[in-house]
C-alpha cells in the first residue's frame, strides 16, 4: 500500500461521515425539514467554515453554505424569527458551531488521538491546504438552499502552516 492509499484507508468513509452529519443536522435543525445528501449543489459559497484534526490523522472538515442558507441556519440555531435582523457575527457563530458539531464527529471516527482546532468561519469557498486531498465530498440541500461538507486528508505542508 503506497501512501496515497494509506490516507484514504485511514481516512473517515463517505456513509460515516454522511450518517453522522444528518443526525447533528437533524438533531438541531429538524424543523426545517431533513438535510437532503446526494444532491450536486453547483453554487458558489458565500461562507464557509473549517475545523483542523490534528493528530494521528490529520484532516480538515468543511461547510460551505449560501448566505440564505447561512441565515437560515443561524436563525434555527439561534431561535429568532424570521424577521430578526442578523449580523455577520450571529452567522460566524452559527456556521463555526455547526461545523464544530460535524468536525467533533469526524474526529471520531478516525484512530489514535486527535485534537479539533477552534472553527474558521470566512466569507466566500473553503480553501485547502496543496498537500491535502478530498475524501469525501456530501452535497446536500437544506431548506431549499445548497450547502457542501468536504473532509479533506493530509497535513498543511510547511509553508501553510506559517
Amino acid at each position: 500500500m503506497n501512501a496515497e492509499q494509506a490516507l484514504v484507508a485511514a481516512s473517515p468513509k463517505p456513509a460515516d461521515v454522511r450518517m453522522l452529519t444528518e443526525e447533528v443536522w437533524a438533531s438541531f435543525l429538524a424543523e426545517h425539514g431533513p438535510l437532503q445528501v446526494g444532491t450536486d449543489p453547483d453554487f458558489a459559497p458565500d461562507w464557509s467554515a473549517s475545523v483542523t484534526v490534528k493528530g494521528e490523522w490529520n484532516g480538515v472538515v468543511a461547510l460551505e453554505m449560501s448566505t440564505s442558507g447561512a441565515q437560515q441556519l443561524t436563525r434555527s440555531m439561534l431561535a429568532l424569527d424570521s424577521a430578526a435582523e442578523l449580523v455577520d457575527g450571529d452567522l460566524v457563530d452559527a456556521i463555526g458551531e455547526m461545523v464544530n458539531m460535524i468536525g467533533g464527529n469526524v474526529k471520531s471516527l478516525v484512530r489514535g488521538p486527535c485534537r479539533l482546532s477552534l472553527p474558521l468561519v470566512t466569507a466566500g469557498r473553503f480553501l485547502h491546504g496543496s498537500a491535502q486531498r478530498e475524501v469525501v465530498r456530501l452535497g446536500c440541500t437544506w431548506a431549499r438552499e445548497p450547502l457542501a461538507i468536504t473532509v479533506h486528508a493530509g497535513r498543511p505542508t510547511p509553508r501553510e502552516t506559517r
